[in-house]
């Protein structure tokens, strides 16, 4: 069972990593999470970055190490993971990698529901679905082909072949669906169904 965490938002994870490298300010660590592609996993704007910041401070995550005044630049305040911040940050790691978690996908919902909709049309909504994820799935390839062939090393990558490795699973669930909603008897079956309840 996952633990009630003092800060639960998965940015203060990716703050107390980028901080177990080294001291930094807020605009520092919004930039190497830009450069190193987790805000396509983590969703942020400047501001829940900064809030992100002082709720770790408060929980004595991080402390601030110093203020750096710089003249063509707002002063800025440094920060530092502290021991209990390592702390947190292993044991949170250590869990969201080996216990498997319930998650609410926007799309489980719609599946949830399909039955709504006829089934000409939902079909026809999935093809395009499908267009979208084939889209997506090449740009990751392309991107994961580049980023290997600049040398960067495979643990790197690994969300990226993630998010692949759900895609392609996505696809072929999507693509036996589509085939079961054009069955005739499934047509047949939610017309029945929804001509009893008129």
């Amino acid at each position: 069972m996952a633990k009630r965490r003092k800060v639960a938002n998965p940015l203060a994870l990716a703050v107390l990593a980028e901080l177990s490298a080294e001291p930094m300010h807020p605009y520092e660590m919004g930039r190497r999470l830009q450069e190193h592609g987790k805000d396509r996993d983590i969703k942020y704007t400047r501001s829940s970055l900064y809030m992100v910041v002082e709720q770790l401070r408060k929980a004595g995550f991080v402390a601030e190490q110093e203020t750096v005044r710089d003249t063509q630049r707002p002063e800025r305040t440094v920060y530092a993971l502290t021991e209990e911040g390592r702390a947190e940050l292993y044991d949170w790691m250590r869990e969201l990698v080996a216990e498997p978690q319930h998650e609410y996908p926007r799309f489980g919902v719609a599946l949830s529901l399909l039955a709504v909709l006829e089934p000409a049309e939902a079909a026809a909504l999935l093809e395009r679905r499908l267009a979208a994820l084939d889209a997506t799935a090449e740009e990751i390839r392309a991107t994961v082909r580049g980023a290997k062939e600049s040398g960067v090393a495979w643990i790197f990558l690994i969300e990226e072949e993630y998010r692949l490795g759900q895609l392609e699973a996505e696809q072929r669930f999507v693509t036996g669906l589509v085939e079961s909603l054009r069955q005739p008897e499934y047509s047949r079956t939610w017309q029945e169904f929804f001509r009893s309840r008129e």
